[in-house]
Parts: structure tokens; C-alpha cells; sequence
């Protein structure tokens, strides 16, 4: 499992971008996560899936609501990464309005969450190989803070905890 030191795992991510700008095509485009890191704090966090109840009505919230305090806190860009496909992180960022605060980004085969130990199994529940639910705190590339939730919380990767980590 990754811990606080180690580098982001060698992964490539998927955004959709609905408007053409900043040398992104529409559709889905590939970030290379040691590349898109590379030279900037990232405050990122991780859930088990879009539009699902916790993650929709507090996890995402938080870190729209708080964007203009990370950047304050010298923070360069917010990522949310999930378990699924640029297509429906696209509409999720849509219904979630994190247009230009928050990079919603697709781990849609949980290539990433599995270089990252991150693993939650919900087969049982319909869901497959999902990503657990944490935030942690990226310099250059390498993981600053992590916040790993216990199965079922919600106390520990939200938004307040990684402002103030990245304040300190």
C-alpha cells in the first residue's frame, strides 16, 4: 500500500472535457499521473463511485465548496479519482458543478487504486473492484498526507481535514 513518501504509481487517468481549450480535445483525454503532478501540490481524493450517496451529497461538495481556500493554502489543482468511466465522471462533474475547481478523473479499469493498495472489493454489492474512500496530499509526485477512511466512514478524507493539513 502507498504510504506518506512514497511517489504516485506510474497510471494514466481519463478526464472528458466537454469545451476544447488549454490543448484539451472534447472526450475523453489521458493524463499521465506522474506527469500531471510533476512541480505541483495536488490535494487529491479517492471514492468508491459517482454518484453514490456519501460521495455525491459530502465528499464532492467539500472540495467545490472549498477550492478557493486550497488554492489560498498554495495548493495547484484538486483531483477527485474514481473507479469509473470518463464518460460518467464527466456528467458527474456536470451534475456536481466542479467545473474548473475540482478535475474529476476516470480509474475506470482501477489500474491506479491497485498500484495504490487503495483496493475496496464491493462485488458483493454489485460494484466490483471499487477504490476506497481516502485524500492525501500530493508535492511534486510524492504523497505528503494520506487519510484512508475505516470501510463505511466518512470521517477523515473530506475536504476540512486536507485544507488543514495543507495549511500546516
Amino acid at each position: 500500500m502507498i504510504q506518506v513518501g512514497d511517489a504516485l504509481p506510474e497510471a494514466t487517468l481519463m478526464e472528458y472535457s466537454e469545451v476544447e481549450g488549454g490543448g484539451c480535445s472534447i472526450g475523453p483525454n489521458p493524463v499521465d499521473v506522474r506527469q500531471a503532478s510533476a512541480g505541483k501540490t495536488i490535494a487529491l481524493f479517492a471514492l468508491p463511485g459517482a454518484f453514490t450517496p456519501t460521495c455525491s451529497a459530502k465528499h464532492v461538495p467539500g472540495y467545490v465548496d472549498q477550492h478557493d481556500a486550497f488554492k489560498a493554502a498554495g495548493v495547484d489543482e484538486i483531483w477527485c479519482v474514481s473507479v469509473n468511466d470518463a464518460f460518467v465522471m464527466g456528467a458527474w462533474a456536470r451534475d456536481q458543478k466542479t467545473g474548473g475547481k475540482v478535475r474529476m478523473l476516470a480509474d475506470g479499469s482501477a489500474d491506479f487504486a491497485k498500484a495504490t493498495g487503495l483496493t475496496l472489493d464491493l462485488t458483493a454489492r454489485g460494484m466490483g473492484l471499487r477504490s476506497d474512500r481516502y485524500s492525501m496530499l500530493v508535492r511534486d509526485g510524492k504523497v505528503v498526507t494520506l487519510n484512508r477512511e475505516a470501510p463505511g466512514k466518512f470521517e477523515v478524507s473530506d475536504a476540512a481535514t486536507l485544507l488543514a493539513q495543507a495549511k500546516a
